[in-house]
């Protein structure tokens, strides 16, 4: 590892080179430099693993330096960096943590001390490194086995998580798949009723996972285009490719061996669906839904069935999604200020609905209605005169004719609802930042770290950084020392209170920091700012 000294002392730095042990430690020679400046030109050139610097030197000091360091060398972000302070600089020394410092020692530097935090960094350089050696071996280990990428396709694949032609392409370089448009069908096994004898028993419930994964393999075994893939802890999906009937035929056959060998072996009943076929890749998912919802539906009638998917369970299907899954989904766009998707997400699932092959109108404006009716419930809390718009859309439903009609009322509908959740979001917005303001305002003297704020208020602390910025244009921390600068200027204008109590009582542990930034903000003293103004 390569490290950097920055020093306006040229006796620091020799010494600091001469008793540190870095050869032991794992490092070259030292790099040294005795300015910020002459630090940037070393670090601009030069690989560096650690940073020591000062804080307290001549014209750019150690923070500035650290902060230069992180805002124009990208590649210097994973560089550790130790402070070397005196006991009256601890204020500039969390400046520094907070631009990302990992380490300070207190002068006159113990060589001991500070040969513990380069060894601490050599530590964590060298497990980084194991990392690395060990994601490079199970990328290696992965490519090399044929079972885990067929089960993790087959996952990736049912679970729509396949969504682009890039990404299906390297898939059929990795298992050589058919090249082409596929003819796809998809098999799911399933366990019936599992575990409730031993409903906690974890080893049962591997060894029945595995059993079925196992058993599954082995009927299938010999058929070329068929990829094998668990899809959860008691069901797995095959995906056969290109299989000409009289082999479809045949492998249906082996159902029934699976069923009774599970039924031996593990005392377990096992259902089978049988998809429809298709021709477009990107709809195997959807395969996947309509064999699921099948099967949680035969079972209500008994247990180790095989069930094949036709036209009138695609309806049944469909009527289900539409209900459990497009509104759903659109309503959480909706909610999530995502118009523009929800409009998108709409449009889907009407363009799917009018596909049907008997779909009447008044279905067709019952799924409107339907849509309408759950966006005005979540509309409630909102108050103005929103009965007024929804009695007026529910009106205008009714007196549609035709099903384009219904899609630009609805399309209406979801623009006006989206205006409103807009509004109500922003004022709530406001507020809430508004309220943080004040407890920033009336707690200057605590120091309360963003996460703390952000736990007090039930947020996630990077979305309140992003909120507070947005609402009042500056960041957290700035707004917190503007509002201390002003509050300062307040007290300085009191003759009997103390620099010192005036530094206290704005949140600053040394008057000595508390004037640093005085001045850095104002440009005078905390005295002379006093003495010139009052």
């Amino acid at each position: 590892m390569q490290a950097l000294i920055v020093d306006d002392e040229p006796m620091q730095i020799q010494g600091l080179v001469r008793h540190i042990g870095w050869e032991a430690l794992g490092y070259d020679t030292p790099l040294t430099a005795q300015s910020g400046e002459e630090a940037l030109a070393i670090l601009g050139v030069t690989p560096v693993d650690v940073l020591i610097t000062d804080v307290s030197m001549p014209g750019m000091t150690g923070i500035e330096l650290l902060a230069r360091c992180r805002a124009d060398y990208p590649a210097l972000q994973s560089m550790q960096t130790v402070m070397i302070s005196g006991y009256d600089e601890f204020e500039f020394v969390q400046e520094a943590i907070h631009l990302g410092a990992k380490a300070y020692v207190l002068k006159p530097v113990k060589t001991e001390e500070l040969e513990l935090k380069l060894a601490s960094f050599r530590e964590v350089a060298d497990k980084k490194k194991q990392i690395e050696e060990e994601t490079t071996l199970l990328r290696e280990k992965v490519t090399e086995s044929y079972e885990v990428l067929q089960q993790r396709f087959v996952k990736d694949m049912t679970e729509g998580w396949i969504h682009s032609e890039d990404l299906l392409e390297s898939w059929r370089r990795l298992l050589d798949l058919p090249a082409g448009e596929w003819q796809a069908t998809l098999f799911l096994f399933g366990y019936d009723r599992l575990f409730l004898d031993h409903p906690h028993d974890a080893k049962e419930r591997i060894m029945l996972s595995e059993g079925l994964l196992n058993c599954v393999k082995l009927g299938l075994s010999g058929f070329p285009g068929t990829y094998i893939g668990k899809t959860g802890a008691d069901d797995l999906a095959v995906i056969v490719l290109n299989a000409a009937p009289p082999v479809r035929a045949k492998l249906e056959k082996q159902f029934t061996f699976i069923q009774d060998i599970l039924r031996e072996q593990y005392n377990a009943s096992v259902t089978v669906g049988i998809s429809r076929e298709c021709s477009i890749w990107n709809e195997i998912p959807l395969l996947y839904k309509e064999v699921r919802h099948m099967m949680a539906g035969a079972r209500l009638g008994g247990y180790g069935q095989i069930l094949y998917f036709d036209r009138s369970l695609m309806n049944e299907y469909h009527d289900f999604r539409l209900r459990e899954e497009y509104i759903p989904e659109i309503v959480k766009l909706l909610g999530s200020g995502e118009s523009d998707k929800a409009a998108v997400y709409f449009n889907h699932a009407f363009e799917i609905l009018l596909a049907r092959e008997s779909v009447s109108f008044s279905y067709v404006q019952a799924f409107g209605m339907g849509l309408l009716s759950e966006l005005a419930r979540k509309l409630k809390p909102m108050q103005e005169p929103d009965t007024e718009m929804n009695i007026l859309m529910w009106q205008r439903l009714i007196d549609c004719t035709g099903a384009d009609e219904v899609r630009k009322v609805v399309l209406e509908y979801l623009a006006q609802y989206a205006k409103l959740s807009q509004g109500e979001q922003v004022v709530q917005q406001h507020n809430l930042i508004q309220r943080v303001a004040r407890q920033l305002e009336e707690h200057l003297q605590e120091n309360v770290t963003v996460k703390q704020l952000a736990e007090q208020f039930h947020l996630n602390h990077s979305y309140l950084s992003v909120l507070f910025k947005k609402e009042m244009g500056r960041t957290i921390s700035d707004f917190v020392q503007e509002a201390r600068m002003n509050k300062a200027k307040e007290l300085l204008q009191d003759p009997n209170i103390k620099v010192y109590e005036v530094a206290e009582q704005v949140g600053f542990q040394t008057a000595a920091y508390f004037a640093f930034l005085f001045k850095k903000t104002t440009g005078t003293t905390p005295q002379e700012y006093r003495d010139y103004h009052y």
